[in-house]
């Protein structure tokens, strides 16, 4: 992720549903969700970064950017949780939130510069019970196999008939 000229490892994780994977962008399942954001960029640990995850109502979808963000005006009645700024010297900040609904949400992070007034801002937009896309392909491949042995047994059997 990058926050202007700062740069983050951005993961989060499902632990009640999906224990220790991670995930990036999309998440599978409602629930309590943990954001990490891993600095990067050393200056990271010295200024103030904030979190906040508001709907995604900006008609954008995954293309939403932060123009787009600032355009819904004030924030505050839109947003669903809000990680007040804090620096974090140890380089790595954390969040928790319990998604209840599945969605369209922005997640976004801002930072300050460590030595004048500028922000900087990053805008992620992701998805919230979107299923594990993989999984449904790995069960519709097995069912076609089951379908086409017992398809093949059946004309097997009625050819020796």
């Amino acid at each position: 992720m990058h926050i202007d000229f700062y740069s983050a490892r951005f993961t989060a994780y499902q632990p009640a549903t999906s224990g220790n994977e991670e995930f990036c962008e999309d998440l599978p399942d409602t629930g309590p969700t943990v954001f990490v954001l891993d600095y990067l960029h050393p200056s990271l640990k010295l200024v103030p970064v904030d979190f906040r995850i508001i709907r995604n109502t900006t008609g954008q979808g995954r293309f939403a950017q932060w123009e787009d963000v600032a355009a819904l005006g004030d924030l505050e009645p839109l947003t669903l949780y809000y990680h007040p700024p804090v620096i974090r010297p140890d380089a790595s900040f954390q969040a928790e939130y319990d998604f209840s609904e599945k969605g369209e949400y922005i997640g976004i992070v801002t930072a300050g510069h460590p030595t004048n007034d500028n922000t900087y801002r990053a805008v992620f937009p992701f998805a919230v019970g979107t299923g594990r896309p993989w999984l449904t392909l790995a069960a519709l491949l097995l069912v076609a196999l089951g379908l086409a042995v017992w398809w093949r047994g059946k004309r097997k059997r009625a050819s020796t008939a």
